[in-house]
């Protein structure tokens, strides 16, 4: 399980940067969430990724197999922040494009 985890936080991690360096805002925006999302599942995997362990605590489960929480929670806040950052880049996106005309990161049209 921690292959597929780690595979796909280097994924979503490549994608991310390779839009980044992408010449139209919306690709930056989209990979930034890309980003956001891959540091999200590397802080949840940090945590411990355990499989058929019940998520209560009872007499005859050990406190060491179980899954920390603080990194769950520190990643649920995460995602509303991040939720909450990719709508307020929209919206500058949106007054950009109205402002300039253009969606490019340094407001030229290469077609020009």
């Amino acid at each position: 399980m921690e292959i597929i985890l780690s595979i796909a936080i280097g994924v979503m991690t490549a994608c991310g940067v390779w839009l980044i360096l992408r010449p139209r805002t919306y690709q930056v925006i989209i990979g930034l969430s890309l980003l956001s999302y891959a540091v999200n599942l590397f802080i949840f995997g940090v945590g411990g990724v355990k499989t058929n362990v019940p998520p209560i605590l009872s007499d005859d489960v050990a406190i060491s197999t179980l899954t920390d929480p603080v990194p769950q929670a520190l990643v649920l806040t995460a995602i509303v922040i991040g939720f909450a950052t990719t709508a307020l880049f929209l919206v500058v996106l949106l007054a950009s494009r109205g402002l300039t005309g253009t969606d490019h990161v340094d407001g030229r049209d290469d077609r020009k």
